[in-house]
């Protein structure tokens, strides 16, 4: 049978579509792409934003008009989120919950062709899975962490996701050894809360970079997110000791605004956060510092904004992922007075965008005229693509293997993308 997978959302719903691909293959199913005519559609589905939930409600119904006669399998964020939601293109629903269950659930289904809904109930254990390859990257995630406690006033993930729930450390080290057994030379660590790694075991998320980077054969390590607060001592020391952690940190801010941050229920202010950029920086000078900004929320007002602008430029991010603010039913912030209409949210957007291009020119151009190493990803038409280790994304004109590193002079930087020449005798500056 022909199966294809749509995968909607966070690095978290990618690796757990990647295991069921493994999984599938296993028991002999065929994996196809997702826009061609397959027996079986998977849609791995998020539910952050409004836009989100449109766009899983769209792959779903374009999925069940290619083949009416398949079975639709929606699984994930969206899913959960609306629990009484039903959609008669549906055969099986399913949650954040027995996602790995995914052979037996389609082979109840064959068998009855009766409409299967997985209960959600509650995420006490870690599901866990084991990844042995990535299909067609060169970068290879591994899921380490699920759920969180912090329930911000806008978010709808920690309903959804659960409580935290943390992978064995013995499991996570297992599981990266054999990765990186199998070619990859980067791992990345995502989770949903990655930095609160550890917080229901007797461990933390600073042992277990410790373990991670003694892997023999690992080249990089890379994580995906982490908040500001989670940047202990322990991980600052693993920080500046260890090379082999990428030079890049996403790091969310959310708003540059106090009163904006305490309206929202962050666990810091703007001094805070600040504090624990330096500290980095500190130890990393040229570490490239990414970040995720809210533009209007309840009661942010233009000042506010404004505000929030000057200091993402004091800050100096290297990137600004920027997301109008979307009403998430069941969350604090949804019933907050002075709503902010949508169309001074669209322009808010559209100004802080605009700022977010200005920093990520301005901080690929530091490198400029510098050799870095780059893991080359793709090679097509004579053009090869990678990323440095403070994720600056670089070209060179030579077909290169995929999967391999070099030494490349950055010699012009644009918005997206940096070209380089590549550099056979030079150091790299780490």
């Amino acid at each position: 049978m022909r199966v294809g997978i749509c995968t909607l959302g966070c690095k978290v719903n990618t690796y757990e579509s990647e295991y069921i691909v493994e999984t599938l293959e296993k028991a002999g199913y065929a994996i196809a792409p997702f826009d061609s005519v397959c027996d079986v559609y998977i849609i791995n589905t998020c539910t952050v934003t409004n836009t989100s939930d449109a766009k899983s409600r769209k792959m779903i119904h374009q999925a069940k008009r290619r083949n009416p006669k398949a079975c639709l399998v929606a699984m994930g964020c969206f899913v959960e989120a609306n629990g009484n939601y039903r959609d008669e293109a549906i055969d099986i629903y399913i949650g954040n919950k027995n996602k790995s269950a995914i052979v037996s659930l389609l082979d109840e289904y064959f068998t009855k062709k009766e409409e299967i809904h997985v209960p959600f109930g509650p995420k006490e254990k870690f599901e866990d899975m084991f990844l042995t390859h990535f299909e067609g990257r060169c970068r290879a995630f591994l899921k380490i962490q699920d759920g969180c406690e912090n329930f911000c006033n806008y978010c709808i993930i920690p309903y959804v996701r659960g409580k935290c729930r943390s992978k064995e450390l013995k499991m996570a080290l297992k599981e990266a050894r054999k990765l990186v057994e199998n070619g990859y030379q980067e791992l990345v660590l995502t989770g949903i809360h990655t930095g609160h790694y550890g917080v229901d075991l007797e461990t933390s998320f600073a042992d277990l970079l410790k373990e991670m980077v003694q892997i023999k054969g690992l080249k990089r390590l890379r994580i995906s997110s982490v908040e500001a607060t989670e940047m202990t001592g322990e991980v600052l020391e693993v920080l500046r000791d260890s090379k082999i952690i990428a030079n890049h940190l996403h790091i969310p801010l959310q708003a540059g605004s106090d009163p904006v941050l305490k309206a929202m229920g962050r666990k810091y202010d703007l001094k805070e956060y600040e504090e624990i950029i330096k500290k980095i920086r500190e130890i990393r000078p040229d570490i490239s510092i990414t970040t995720d900004i809210i533009v209007g929320f309840p009661g942010e007002t233009e000042e506010m904004f404004l505000e929030t602008c000057a200091y993402a430029k004091k800050i100096f991010f290297a990137k600004i992922h920027v997301f109008p603010y979307s009403e998430r039913k069941g969350t604090k912030a949804v019933e907050f007075p002075n709503q902010v209409d949508p169309l001074t949210k669209k322009d808010r957007a559209r100004r802080l965008t605009a700022v977010s291009r200005e920093l990520e020119l301005a901080y690929a151009q530091k490198f400029q005229g510098k050799t870095l190493e780059v893991l080359i990803e793709t090679s097509k038409d004579g053009i090869s693509t990678g990323h440095t280790s403070n994720y600056l994304k670089v070209k060179v004109k030579e077909e290169i293997k995929p999967n391999t590193f070099v030494k490349v002079e950055i010699k012009e930087c644009f918005n997206s993308y940096c070209m380089g020449v590549v550099k056979e005798e030079e150091a790299c500056l780490l």
